[in-house]
C-alpha cells in the first residue's frame, strides 16, 4: 500500500502538535503521592525515586501513543519497544510539581517515537529531563497481537521537521551500535584491554573487579502488576531493574550514585502472569566520574524449559557529593571474555 493510498484510506492526517498530551505530578497538593516518590526521608538534592519517574513516563509514553492510535484503531493497544535515550540535566525533588509534556515525533509503519520533556514548577522551575520512548501500535484479534499499518503524521513546521530528523538519526545510530557491538577490537581497544588485564597480573594488585559487582534477584509476576489482561506492566519491569542497578552502583562508591542517562532498554519479551522473573545487574564500566551498569531481565514460564531475555537495559550513573559535585571513582577490571565485551560495549558509549 503506498503513502498515498494509506493516507486517503485513513482520511485524517495529523500533525505532531495534534498528538501533544500533557500529565502532572501534583506533589505540592498531594503528600501522600509526595511520600511515595521519596528516595530517602531526610532533606537531600535530588530526593527522588528515579524508578518511579521510570514508571510514570512508560506510563505517559504509552498514553500519548494510544491516542493517537486509538483515532484509527479504537481497540488496538501499544507496547513499549524501546527507550532510545533519557538524559537527566538537572535533579528533581518532590517539593515541586513534576509536568510531563509528551509528543509524537515520528511515525513509522507500525512504530512511533514519543518524545517527553519533564520540567518541575514553582521557584526554581527547570528542565529536568528528555526522554524518548518507541512504540509499537498491536491488535489482539483472535487472541493473536499483530503490528497494525499507522497513518503518517504531516511534518508542517520547521521544529517539526527537526525532531523528525533527529529520531531518524537515533533510529539509525541504533543500527550502528548493533553492527558495531558485533565487531572485533580496534587495535587502541585491544591495547585498552590488554592493559587492564596485565594489571591485573602486578603484584599486590586490589583494584575492584567486575565479577565482584553483581547483583541478582527474583520475584515472581501477580495480578497487580497487569498492565493489559494477563500481560506485566513495562514500566514496572524497567522501574525493578533500575533499583536493582542503583544497587550494584553504590557497590563501587562511598558517595552519591544518581542517574544522568538511560543509554537504552530493550523490550525484547512480553512478561505474563505467573512468569517468574530474575533481575542481574552488572557494573560493567566506569569513566572519570561516572558507573555504567548493564541491567538484564529474564522471564522463565511454568512451562519447563520455557524461558527468555525480557528486557536489557544500561543506566550511566554520575558519582556526585551532597553538594552535586563529581567525584572521582575507581576503575573496574574485566576477567572474561563476556566482561570484556560488556566494557567495550559500554566504553563505546562513554559518558566521563
Amino acid at each position: 500500500m503506498s503513502d498515498t493510498t494509506m493516507h486517503n484510506s485513513f482520511g485524517e492526517v495529523l500533525t505532531p502538535r495534534d498528538t501533544r498530551y500533557l500529565f502532572v505530578l501534583p506533589f505540592s497538593t498531594n503528600p501522600d503521592m509526595a511520600r511515595r516518590f521519596l528516595a530517602r526521608d531526610s532533606s537531600m538534592v535530588g530526593n527522588i525515586r528515579f524508578g518511579k519517574l521510570l514508571e510514570t513516563l512508560d506510563k505517559v509514553a504509552e498514553n500519548t501513543a494510544l491516542a493517537y492510535v486509538h483515532r484509527f484503531y479504537p481497540d488496538a493497544r501499544v507496547v513499549t519497544a524501546a527507550v532510545d535515550n533519557i538524559v537527566v540535566r538537572n535533579p528533581a525533588d518532590t517539593r515541586h510539581d513534576l509536568v510531563f509534556s509528551a509528543q509524537l515525533n515520528h511515525v513509522g509503519k507500525s512504530s512511533m517515537e514519543v518524545g517527553i520533556r519533564v520540567e518541575c514548577l514553582g521557584a526554581g522551575s527547570s528542565h529536568l529531563a528528555t526522554c524518548y520512548f518507541t512504540m509499537v501500535a498491536r491488535s489482539a484479534d483472535s487472541g493473536e497481537a499483530r503490528s497494525l499499518v499507522l497513518p503518517p503524521l504531516k511534518y508542517e513546521q520547521e521544529i517539526e521537521l527537526k525532531r523528525y530528523r533527529k529520531a531518524e538519526e537515533r533510529r539509525q545510530a541504533y543500527r550502528d551500535g548493533l553492527a558495531k557491538a558485533e565487531e572485533m577490537p580496534s587495535l587502541d581497544e585491544y591495547l585498552f584491554l590488554k592493559k587492564l588485564h596485565k594489571e591485573q597480573e602486578a603484584e599486590g594488585f586490589c583494584g575492584l573487579r567486575a565479577r565482584d559487582l553483581v547483583l541478582e534477584s527474583t520475584c515472581r509476576a501477580y495480578p497487580e502488576q497487569e498492565n493489559v489482561p494477563k500481560t506485566i506492566f513495562g514500566g514496572y519491569l524497567i522501574r525493578k531493574a533500575y533499583e536493582l542497578a542503583a544497587l550494584a552502583a553504590e557497590m563501587v562508591t562511598h558517595d552519591r550514585p544518581v542517574p544522568c542517562r538511560v543509554n537504552r532498554i530493550n523490550f525484547n519479551q512480553p512478561v505474563l502472569l505467573g512468569d517468574q522473573l530474575k533481575f542481574t545487574a552488572r557494573v560493567v564500566y566506569t569513566g572519570k566520574t561516572t558507573i555504567t551498569v548493564q541491567s538484564d531481565i529474564e522471564r522463565f514460564s511454568r512451562t519447563v524449559g520455557d524461558k527468555a531475555l525480557s528486557n536489557s537495559c544500561l543506566f550511566t550513573f554520575s558519582n556526585v557529593d551532597a553538594d552535586m559535585q563529581p567525584q572521582a571513582v575507581p576503575f573496574i577490571y574485566p576477567v572474561t571474555y563476556a566482561e570484556d565485551a560488556r566494557l567495550l560495549n559500554a566504553y563505546r558509549q562513554r559518558i566521563d
